[in-house]
């Protein structure tokens, strides 16, 4: 059984138990995207959310109108307070426009417009994905724990294992390794902070209201490392802590193409080398991919010597392969598009509520093939 402490305090499920926690005094943000309503409405995670009780549920929610109207019936079902946020309204656009914080759309953005919301209804926030098939009613009390006794962050971590398989291969087969190149290289505070997180791209994270509002966001698939650097500077490895939250399961992505981890994995790339700069780390990027080739490949072969101690089934060259594919990532962030803190903005979370939920005209959903 697992007791390891990392730089930062790592919180082990050992008796399968639910700590008491401040669950009447969080919001729980919950971004979701698609096109049809079968996508969008994840029955399990609101009849968990349900079960415990949150002061609000914030659903930043990018669908087309018609399938946003047909969610906001649909979760009315729930003993819940939920506030729906369309991401894609036009009021939002030209309230966001008129602020100057308008620009690319994308998961960050979403979260970034739900953790404005629920910041200004509550202590503290709860972020999570609503992909995961394993989600229950003990991750928000799991999260919010170490708030309840001091610290401003938490993140989760898991084992991501299916049909015999290991997953999180972005995590696995890009950040890992690339964190361990970097940490031979510079011996800098904010790297260990990096190495010191089992999951630094799990979306499932908790925090304090003042936190969310002092953090500035990635706008797409960066969102959970850049997150990583806001909270260093804002909250330190004493303040932060992990949570283990298990087995994990949740929708897979292709290697290629526009959602696919090739995708991610520039953008997750973008966010890390920008954090490294904020924090005056100097990437030498000419020599940096050789070492994150070299680490990714004594990775390889820890996983496939944990796989076949587990009786699963793993290929290492298609990891390999797909990690040199990951190598491509590694280059200069280039132009910074992140968002602001919330208190660095002139928008309130009022106008963004009142932008994103007014009455929808909508158009029929695209017919099933």
């Amino acid at each position: 059984m697992d007791y390891t402490q990392e730089r930062v305090t790592t919180l082990h499920d050992l008796a399968d138990s639910t700590p008491d926690a401040p669950v009447a005094e969080s919001a729980v943000v919950v971004p979701i995207a698609g096109d049809r309503i079968e996508s969008v409405t994840p029955e399990h995670v609101f009849a968990a959310l349900s079960a415990i009780d949150p002061a609000e549920v914030v659903v930043p929610l990018r669908a087309p109108g018609g399938v946003v109207e047909r969610f906001r019936t649909w979760v009315r079902s729930f003993d819940l307070s939920v506030t729906v946020l369309w991401c894609g309204a036009d009021a939002l656009e030209s309230t966001l426009a008129e602020h100057g914080v308008d620009g690319e759309h994308g998961k960050g953005r979403d979260v970034w417009l739900g953790l404005g919301v629920a910041a200004s209804r509550a202590e503290y926030v709860v972020l999570h994905d609503a992909d995961a098939t394993t989600y229950t009613r003990e991750h928000v009390p799991r999260l919010l724990f170490p708030l309840s006794i001091g610290y401003a962050f938490a993140k989760g971590y898991y084992a991501r294992v299916e049909d015999g398989r290991l997953y999180g291969r972005l995590t696995r087969l890009f950040v890992s390794p690339l964190i361990r190149a970097l940490e031979t290289r510079h011996h800098h505070p904010f790297v260990r902070y990096l190495a010191a997180f089992r999951y630094p791209l799990a979306g499932e994270v908790a925090l304090t209201a003042d936190l969310a509002r002092r953090v500035r966001l990635q706008r797409r698939w960066g969102l959970e490392i850049g997150l990583l650097g806001e909270v260093f500077d804002a909250a330190g490895t004493r303040h932060s802590a992990q949570v283990d939250l298990g087995f994990h399961r949740h929708d897979h992505h292709p290697v290629t193409g526009d959602r696919g981890l090739s995708t991610m994995a520039g953008e997750v790339g973008t966010a890390l080398f920008r954090t490294l700069e904020d924090h005056g780390v100097d990437v030498d990027y000419a020599t940096l991919a050789s070492a994150y080739r070299d680490a990714a490949d004594r990775l390889v072969e820890q996983y496939a010597a944990d796989a076949g101690f587990n009786g699963l089934s793993y290929d290492r060259d298609a990891e390999r392969e797909q990690s040199r594919t990951y190598a491509d990532s590694i280059s200069p962030p280039g132009s910074d598009t992140r968002l602001p803190a919330w208190t660095d903005t002139t928008l309130s979370p009022s106008a963004v509520v009142d932008a994103a939920t007014g009455t929808i005209r909508t158009d029929p959903e695209p017919e099933t093939d």
